[in-house]
Formats: C-alpha cells, structure tokens, sequence
C-alpha cells in the first residue's frame, strides 16, 4: 500500500472522528446556548432541566471525539499539527479553557444549593459552551483561508484566527450548534412525553434554522473574497456534497414544521456532516491550503501502517461501546413525571 493511499485513509478516519464530533459534541455545546436563554429560576428550569437530563450520560464520552483527533493528527501529521498548534495557540487555548470551564460548571452548580454560586455555575456553563465553539471555529476559519504556513509558529498569531473567513467559522460554529441542540432536544423532548417542551425547541430549531441559513448565504461572499481556494473548491469538486447539506437543511425545516421529530433530527445531522465532508473534498489535496498536500504532510509510511493498525484495533473497542452508551441513553425511561422531583432551579 502506498504512502498517498495509507495517508488517505488514515486523514478519512481522521475526519470521520472529527465529524462525530461537531455532531455529537456540537448538539451538547448547543445545550449550554439554550440553557442560557431558557429564562429565569422557575420559567427556564424544566427547559434546563431537560438539557441536564439530555446532556448528562453523554458529554464525557462526546470529547473522546476531540481527543482522537489531537492524537491521530499529532501521530500522522505532525508538521501540520505542530504549524496549527503553534499559530493559532491563542484559540486554541482560549477553547481549552471554555472546555475545562463548562465541565467544572456543569458538573458543580448540581452539587450547590448557594443562590450565588448557582447563578456563578450557570452563567459559566452557558458563556463556555458559546465562546468553546467560537474559538474551534475561528481555527477552522483561520485554516480553510490559508492563514496556516508550515513550521513552528511561522504564521500570525492574530490575523490567522480574526479575520472575515475565521469570524464567519465562529458564528456558523455557535449556530449550528444551536441548531443541532435545538433539534436533538425536540425529539428528546417529544421522547419523554413533554409535547410543551417539544413544541418551545421546534420553534428554537426553526428561528436558528433560519438564521444559519442567511449567515451561510452571506459567508459565499466572505468566501469568494476571503478564501478563493475554498471557494472555488466548494462551488466546484465539493458542489454536489453543498447541494446536499443544503437540501438536508431544508427537509429538517419541513420535517420540524410537520413535528416529525426524529427524521428531522437525521436531516439535521446529515446537513451538518455534509458541510463538514464538503469542506474537506473542497480543500483536497491540501491539508494547509496552499502549502502543503496530504501526502507531502504524512509521516513515513511504517508510522501510518502503525496508525492504521492501531484505529482498527481501538475502533472495534471504542465504536461499539460509544453506540451501545447512546442506544442504552436513547432508550432510557426518562419521562418527565418521573423527573420532577430533579429538575434543578437555576437562578438566573
């Protein structure tokens, strides 16, 4: 097997880590940008109730996803890591840091009945699961336009991540997360038995549906100005994958108007991971647009053998368990009556 055919397959499996991430971890980072619209004590906590209840059994397992691709990335490609690490430390850091932060919260304001701190803890939980996105997607942003040069720290280290591409990246990273948790919390909303609750999220989904549409639009012309490469890679070799994100995203608007949740909730997914795999196939054969191709940026090919073989070992381990954790959540009897009696009263 050759390098470019080992470096293909390795940076697909990659991308296939990272895209379950942005799904998965992207609708709990969501969760935290309803939470902090959802009211105040009284008026939000069934709204953050169902976020805890939703969020909780998962999250941990959602950064498994992040920390899969650091690793693969670090071990396959480390030129590229070392040169994205070191120029764009400061988002990458500032992402770290709302990571850290909205765990801490998430994990401590149920461990607190102090008003103070409950509104301390909340309020943590909500900004982090907002800037965390932002800044991950400032990188996307930074990396997509060209702004990424080969070796340690050559690059700008503010221009690479606040400029037109990076802060269009940001915004459509917060939005679409709030999109997908918006949607995913609908069916569970409507799993649990809570058709008011279902209804309240359809309309979120809807109303942020609708707004990530209008910020996609205008990012064409960012794009087309900002980033030539990828545009031209979008609107040519990746066409018909933006094609179909964009008509996924329009079934899981009619899918939510006809309160068919669950289908809705596929649609959604799938016009997220179209965007996703439409970026990559727009960016092929470049990892850094215009500086260097997959197979120039792999390591040798004993370490990519190595690679390969140790995914498919640790993917027969990790995939079914993380499938069986999310069957066995998805199947739970979570209704709400049986929950009243743990809905947190969050202060806002």
């Amino acid at each position: 097997m050759t390098d470019l055919v080992l470096a293909d397959i390795v940076l697909g499996i990659m991308w296939t880590g990272m895209t379950a991430y942005v799904v998965f971890g992207g609708a709990d980072f969501g969760g935290g940008f309803w939470d902090l619209l959802a009211g105040g004590a009284h008026t939000g906590a069934t709204q953050r109730g169902l976020i805890e209840r939703v969020i909780g059994p998962v999250w941990e397992a959602n950064h498994v996803w992040l920390i899969f691709v650091i690793v693969v990335l670090w071990t396959a490609f480390p030129g590229v890591f070392a040169a994205v690490f070191s120029t764009m430390y400061l988002p990458l850091t500032g992402a770290a840091v709302g990571i850290i932060l909205r765990g801490a919260a998430f994990a401590f304001r149920k461990a607190v009945d102090e008003l103070p701190l409950q509104r301390l803890f909340g309020a943590t939980f909500a900004a982090s699961s907002i800037i965390t996105p932002f800044f991950l997607g400032t990188v996307a942003g930074g990396i997509a336009s060209g702004r990424v040069p080969l070796g340690n720290a050559q690059g700008d280290i503010i221009a690479s991540w606040l400029n037109p591409t990076s802060l269009l990246g940001g915004v459509l990273a917060v939005l679409v997360c709030a999109y997908l948790a918006a949607v995913f919390l609908t069916a569970d909303a409507d799993r649990e038995g809570s058709p008011r609750l279902a209804e309240q999220f359809r309309l979120r989904g809807l109303v942020v549906a609708a707004i990530a549409g209008l910020v996609a639009f205008g990012g064409i012309f960012v794009l087309r100005g900002d980033a030539p490469a990828l545009y031209d890679g979008l609107t040519g070799r990746a066409a018909p994958i933006v094609t179909t994100s964009a008509v996924a995203g329009i079934a899981a608007i009619a899918l939510l108007l006809r309160r068919r949740f669950w289908a809705a909730r596929v649609a959604s997914s799938l016009a997220v991971v179209a965007v996703i795999w439409g970026w990559a196939v727009g960016q092929y054969p470049d990892v850094l647009v215009g500086v260097i191709t997959v197979r120039e940026a792999a390591a040798n090919e004993a370490t990519l053998e190595a690679v390969l073989i140790s995914l498919v070992i640790g993917s027969l381990l990790l995939v079914p368990s993380l499938l069986y954790l999310y069957v066995l959540f998805q199947r739970s009897d979570t209704s709400a009556h049986d929950r009243d009696d743990v809905t947190p009263q969050l202060p806002r």
